[in-house]
């Protein structure tokens, strides 16, 4: 086990550590307060989408039990907490009223921070689209980028005061490709015109996003949270590694091309701009204003092999097999190596700035023995992979921060509530949360910071 203190000394004194979590996961609360049904209430009562037909009913508990869960970020002794505010809370329909108890929840979480001398990084759309705006067309709807605008405008005004960072959006690869191509997602669509209008939609939204940000809280530092892939090429082959950077271009250049080049990729418009919906003048300069900072999601490697099938679809890669032995209980493998080459690759393709690694984590699913969750896997996969963090701070990367994921157990989506990434445990049966032996050893390291050495 590496020494929380060692490690600890390899970064900096005002280096970030906090913890995350995101509103449809945790807060649970579905129908309090005026909140109306987001895509994902919808999509976890559909048979067959979510394991068990599980849904965001209850989840942690979150929303009454905010106060407690504070305390437990305060207990860690971490110094900020990243957190999604729930459109369908603030803007039940989507656009039209606004809910003033939903503001109301937010204001307390918020102030609740201050008073424990917690910094707060909030994200504005963490996919939990109000349900109503499907009937527009949801994400592939270029109506849904405005209303998206005017609901960062209200959340700024009155949240702006107390934000430490605001997100626009949280990993638009899934609410784009996971969502409107793969079918895993809310809303469950599988097809490329549709995924291919979320996509530009949704890069809107986030320029609209930032001017609204900008103009209502312009001291709030803005950025945008992405899952870039680390993409390896399975073999040597010319073949294969062209496949891996048709898949950067797909898998990354969809949205880091526009927000930081002001174009889609060449490889992607040549294969599938017929498909695209039109792309106004203007769109880009809106999508691509300069940021202030960015948000890399990291948990596993993307191996690909090309896809020898006659008119595969672009970017025409299969799955390549696993390198490493290690695979957490949800099957992803676990490769630190590549977080640090796809950092340096993406400042190398991209002038990006301050970073901060806003999820990384691994799923174990131990349950509590006497009192106590050993999760040594979990803690080694940290210890890992903040190792690699280390390293990229000390050879000049602008890496500012770094938070875990998750906070606690909570719905994990597709998966349910079987799949556990938390640093504390949660029984759903009685929402007693109980501190895993990675969060003690979290704990350990965090309340090292901040300290002198900047």
């Amino acid at each position: 086990m590496i020494d929380p203190k060692t490690l600890a000394s390899r970064f900096p004194g005002d280096f970030l550590f906090g913890v995350a979590t995101a509103s449809y996961q945790i807060e649970g609360a579905a129908k309090a307060d005026g909140r109306k049904p987001s895509i994902w209430d919808a999509f976890s009562n559909m048979p067959g989408r979510v394991y068990n037909r599980h849904n965001g009913d209850v989840a942690c508990d979150h929303y009454n039990r905010w106060e407690e869960d504070l305390d437990l970020i305060s207990e860690m002794g971490v110094a900020a907490y990243r957190f999604s505010i729930a459109w369908p809370r603030i803007i039940p329909d989507g656009i039209g009223r606004v809910n003033e108890k939903g503001l109301d929840f937010y204001d307390r979480l918020l102030d609740g921070c201050k008073a424990r001398g917690i910094k707060t990084y909030a994200t504005l759309y963490h996919w939990d689209l109000p349900l109503a705006l499907m009937g527009e067309g949801g994400w592939t709807a270029r109506s849904t980028a405005y209303a998206f605008q005017r609901y960062a405008k209200v959340v700024m005004a009155r949240l702006g005061d107390r934000l430490d960072a605001v997100a626009t959006f949280n990993e638009p690869w899934c609410s784009v490709w996971l969502s409107h191509l793969y079918g895993v997602h809310a809303p469950g669509e599988r097809n490329m015109e549709a995924a291919l209008a979320a996509m530009h939609t949704t890069n809107l939204a986030h320029g609209l996003g930032v001017e609204a940000i900008r103009h209502v809280a312009p001291n709030v530092p803005v950025g945008l949270v992405l899952n870039a892939h680390s993409v390896i090429a399975g073999s040597e082959s010319a073949e294969d590694k062209a496949a891996a950077e048709r898949a950067f271009d797909f898998h990354n250049g969809s949205f880091f091309d526009p927000v930081f080049k002001g174009e889609y990729p060449a490889s992607l418009v040549e294969a599938l701009g017929d498909r695209m919906p039109p792309v106004e003048e203007g769109d880009l300069d809106v999508i691509s204003q300069k940021l202030d900072w960015w948000g890399l999601n990291y948990y596993t490697p993307m191996r690909v092999l090309a896809d020898p099938a006659e008119g595969a679809e672009f970017p025409a890669t299969t799955p390549a097999p696993f390198v490493a032995e290690t695979v957490t209980d949800i099957g992803w493998e676990v490769y630190s190596p590549a977080l640090k080459s796809l950092v340096e690759e993406l400042y190398r393709r991209y002038d990006l700035p301050d970073c901060y690694i806003t999820e990384n984590g691994a799923c174990y699913n131990m349950g509590v023995v006497d009192g106590e969750v050993d999760d040594q896997p979990r803690l080694d996969y940290y210890a890992e992979h903040l190792s690699v963090a280390a390293d990229l701070v000390a050879d000049g990367y602008p890496l500012r921060g770094y938070f875990a994921w998750s906070l606690m157990d909570n719905f994990e989506w597709a998966e349910g509530y079987r799949m556990r990434f938390g640093l504390v445990h949660v029984d759903y049966g009685t929402q007693e949360r109980t501190v895993k032996k990675s969060g003690k050893w979290y704990r350990e390291l965090a309340s090292q910071f901040p300290k002198g050495n900047h």
